[in-house]
């Protein structure tokens, strides 16, 4: 697939910085499988591009960088629509592990909703550049859903445990200052200076040696390489939850917009 022929996804290449951008906005961003497939293929072509020394990530509009997986599209069978190989029914491992592997930092330029998987995305990025409007948070649990992985584990790494379990069980949002606060966050700017401020940032990591970048990158995924397999083993966990009552459960109250009872699965 070239870039030309992305549906989800706009893709540019601009002075040595790849611009990948999750391009729905009428689904506030969210991932379907068919935009899990694009973003390994964006990425994919931007590591073999030898002219691009960094990527920024981000989404279309103003509302939303990313709000996780496309409800919508969710059974009791995981994600529905384009075929995938994980047993979920979206390729999203492949996703945070692309972004994760690929020996050019990736930008996260977050210009509204960070939410759910799209709060995953955020947090591997190598940076993250957030506007003044940008919200961030989780919802798996009010959904029937969890990233678990490097939507946890390497969450704690970052924020410490309390905070991480205070964001994964309350299901809250935060400012992008509060996030900057935490190290979620390199830096706040007004939602008009976003993108320039992560081109600048970008365009100021492409001048330097890509080899002390590449292995710089490198060893510090070295210390969390051990949450790759800990999320695979949680997404096939999660693939077996969606077929529960339980799980359908939050994904219909979500469509039905309304409350749901969980309290009848307590035991």
């Amino acid at each position: 697939m070239s870039a030309a022929e992305f549906e989800d996804l706009l893709y540019d290449v601009d002075d040595g910085v790849a611009i990948i951008t999750i391009n729905r906005p009428d689904k506030l961003n969210a991932f379907r499988a068919q935009t899990c497939t694009e973003l390994v293929e964006a990425f994919t072509e931007a590591w073999a591009d030898r002219s691009v020394g960094a990527v920024i990530l981000t989404g279309a509009g103003d509302r939303a960088f990313c709000t996780g997986g496309d409800v919508s599209v969710r059974d009791d069978s995981g994600y529905t629509g384009k075929p995938s190989r994980h047993d979920v029914g979206l390729d999203i491992e492949d996703v945070h592990s692309i972004i994760r592997d690929i020996p050019k930092p990736v930008i996260a330029a977050v210009n509204g909703y960070a939410i759910g998987g799209g709060h995953v995305l955020h947090v591997i990025c190598d940076l993250t550049i957030a506007a003044d409007t940008a919200r961030f948070g989780q919802v798996g649990p009010k959904v029937g859903s969890v990233d678990p992985g490097f939507g946890t584990a390497y969450l704690a790494r970052i924020v410490g445990e309390k905070k991480a379990r205070e964001i994964w069980y309350l299901c809250e949002q935060y400012d992008a200052e509060e996030c900057r606060q935490l190290g979620l966050v390199n830096k706040v700017v007004p939602a008009a200076d976003l993108m320039g401020a992560a081109r600048a940032w970008a365009q100021r990591i492409v001048t330097m040696s890509p080899t002390a970048i590449k292995l710089a990158k490198q060893s510090f995924n070295t210390d969390t390489e051990s949450i790759r397999a800990m999320g695979a083993f949680g997404i096939s966990a999660v693939a077996m939850f969606y077929g529960t009552d339980e799980a359908m459960e939050g994904q219909r109250a979500f469509m039905e917009k309304r409350t749901p009872d969980f309290r009848q699965f307590r035991r």
